[in-house]
């Protein structure tokens, strides 16, 4: 899942970077607040880690505008543990969760799942469809209670769609998901992958809906 860190201090951006990476999510990192309501004008993302401290433009005034257009994506705000004024404000002003500095990376990843789940109407933990089960945290899948085998970008794509199991999700709004800037989309990519879905948990898990994308729906 595709996140945008806003984060301007190099250190921490490049740990929580690197962190969230290797917690499976495809992050974004933009360094002031005015880059930031560029990005989230233009892209979309399945949650944003902000910190209140930004250059050009403070994460309180992102966060207010970012809710002021009516955007409802998750925020979870980084604030340090002297900012109890600031993280009340920002709570006030729609942020979804915070952390305090210092922190570990793996409640901030745990954090943004649970967001993510919330923002997506499910409580559970697991993603189930038909015979098919799949752990966000443990980044794994199996059918039948047995392992299946993906690779980062089949999960991430499975997961993607059992996120919005039963909504037909376009081509753009999936590869919105599943890659950042930093890389390069092939032409036939997303179709490939699909396809080795399909090959491994079967022909009816993800429909192609003609002219319009895919979708994940138990069968029928």
């Amino acid at each position: 899942m595709r996140i945008l860190l806003v984060e301007d201090d190099a250190l921490l951006g490049d740990g929580l970077k690197a962190g969230l990476s290797q917690s499976g999510f495809a992050v974004d990192w933009l360094r002031d607040g005015e880059a930031a309501v560029t990005a989230l004008t233009t892209e979309r993302f399945a949650a944003v880690v902000l910190d209140l401290g930004l250059p050009r433009r403070d994460g309180l005034s992102v966060l207010q505008w970012l809710r002021g257009r009516g955007d409802p994506t998750p925020v979870l705000v980084l604030t340090a543990r002297d900012q109890l004024e600031d993280k009340v404000r920002g709570l006030d002003l729609g942020a979804d969760d915070y952390v305090l500095k210092p922190f570990d990376l793996d409640e901030v990843a745990a954090r943004l799942r649970a967001l993510m789940r919330r923002a997506h109407g499910k409580s559970a933990p697991l993603l189930k469809l038909g015979d098919i089960e799949l752990d966000p945290a443990a980044r794994s899948v199996t059918q039948r209670g047995q392992p299946v085998d993906l690779t980062g970008r089949e999960f991430d794509l499975l997961h993607v769609l059992l996120q919005s199991s039963g909504h037909v999700l376009t081509r753009r709004m999936l590869e919105e998901q599943l890659y950042t800037w930093d890389e390069g989309v092939g032409s036939n990519a997303l179709e490939v992958h699909v396809h080795h879905l399909r090959r491994k948990l079967g022909n009816d898990v993800i429909r192609t809906v003609r002219g319009v994308g895919y979708m994940a729906a138990p069968p029928t």
